[in-house]
């Protein structure tokens, strides 16, 4: 019978070529599939698989040699202090993402009560973040795939964060009338749809439509961008992560509809990915 170190060889083996990471991917499948964590893997090398536990692992690594993401495999993914359930249905939430949470608290006062929306929120890795660090705010989160939704609805049970609603539909149209809100935030579509990245290995597996967004990626940027202003109360925020090399396109966009205090913060690797504008006001 197989023994843990040695299906661990010999999967990160297949997997040079197919992963970056060919060693934790094996670790973090074999662990799914024993139900284990990956200290009893380091804990017990020599620990025999059962039959049933050898199948389960090798249909693990066949779909991630199909580029099938990790995340997709275990159904969940960390994100902030988190781990949030992911499926098919949803973008798997990025580590550059946790910029936006960051930018929005440090404009958050920690007792304020705001109303804050996160458009697009996908497996509501945002708005779960947001509403867990300021528990007075009220967050609402929309989506136009009601499978995506449902995830995030799930998501908040699980963690058990009660500040936020849901709505269904695109946009500023899934909103509640009548709120004026202090804070906008969006990780939106802002790839090409041209654009070889979204054929990569593992991309292609997520949904495209909460990836592509025009001929250059900004079909959706510009949207929310000329929108935001009619919705955010005098002096509210917007903040929207975007592409590598879009920071210059979506400031001026920013600058050309009024906005003040328009920044633009770089992610971990060095590159533009948030831009930060205010509606005039008091």
């Amino acid at each position: 019978m197989t023994r843990i170190e040695t299906a661990l060889q010999t999967a990160s083996q297949r997997l040079q070529g197919h992963s970056d990471t060919p060693r934790l991917d094996a670790e973090l499948l074999l662990a799914e599939a024993l139900g284990q964590d990956r200290t009893y893997l380091r804990t017990w090398p020599e620990q025999a698989l059962t039959a049933a536990q050898a199948a389960d692992f090798a249909r693990l690594v066949e779909r991630r040699l199909a580029g099938e993401p990790v995340a997709y495999l275990l159904g969940r993914r960390g994100f902030w202090t988190f781990e949030l359930a992911v499926t098919p249905d949803t973008l798997i939430p990025r580590p550059e993402t946790e910029l936006l949470v960051e930018q929005a608290l440090a404009r958050i006062p920690a007792d304020a009560a705001w109303s804050i929306a996160d458009l697009g929120t996908g497996s509501g890795a945002i708005a779960l973040a947001i509403a867990s660090e300021r528990p007075a705010c009220t967050v609402h989160a929309t989506d136009r795939s009601a499978a995506a939704l449902a995830v995030a609805r799930r998501n908040a049970d699980a963690l058990g964060i009660g500040n936020v609603r849901f709505h269904q539909g695109s946009w500023f149209e899934a909103l509640p009338e009548g709120i004026a809100w202090a804070m906008l935030v969006s990780n939106p579509p802002y790839v090409p749809d041209a654009a070889p990245h979204l054929e990569a290995r593992g991309v292609r597996f997520e949904p495209r439509q909460a990836l592509a967004a025009g001929a250059d990626g900004l079909d959706d940027l510009r949207h929310l961008i000329e929108t935001a202003p009619s919705r955010l109360a005098p002096g509210g925020w917007l903040l929207l992560e975007h592409g590598w090399d879009q920071g210059e396109a979506v400031t001026r966009l920013l600058a050309g509809h009024g906005y003040t205090d328009i920044r633009d913060e770089r992610d971990l690797a060095g590159h533009p990915r948030l831009a930060i504008g205010r509606r005039p006001g008091p």
